[in-house]
């Protein structure tokens, strides 16, 4: 996942300008920590306590809704970043992150 981000970002930056590359920059950054975290975390709960892994998953969501909403007003009110590069790479990885995660789990479950 990290790698696949960090060369999505190095084709990205050479067509924004700087103020343009740390707003993609950011966008990445938020759910790519989220992600990887909350995939270690699922796959070291699923091997450790397999029926504990709901309640784990639960939590972890409720955590990422408080977090997401911080680090969006973060982003775009206190470091006042551009917000079209910013919305739209956040909105990127978020989506392509998930989608990895979720295959991720479909092969640990099976």
């Amino acid at each position: 996942m990290v790698g696949v981000s960090v060369v999505a970002w190095l084709l990205v930056a050479p067509l924004v300008d700087a103020p343009g590359r740390i707003a993609v920059l950011c966008g990445m950054l938020g759910p790519l920590a989220v992600v990887s975290g909350t995939w270690l975390l699922v796959e070291r709960t699923y091997r450790v306590s397999p029926g504990s892994l709901t309640s784990v998953m639960i939590a972890a969501f409720g955590f990422k809704v408080v977090f997401f909403g911080g680090y969006v007003a973060v982003m775009l009110g206190l470091l006042a970043l551009r917000p079209v590069p910013f919305v739209a790479s956040f909105t990127g990885y978020f989506v392509g992150l998930y989608l990895i995660e979720a295959l991720y789990m479909r092969r640990l479950f099976s």
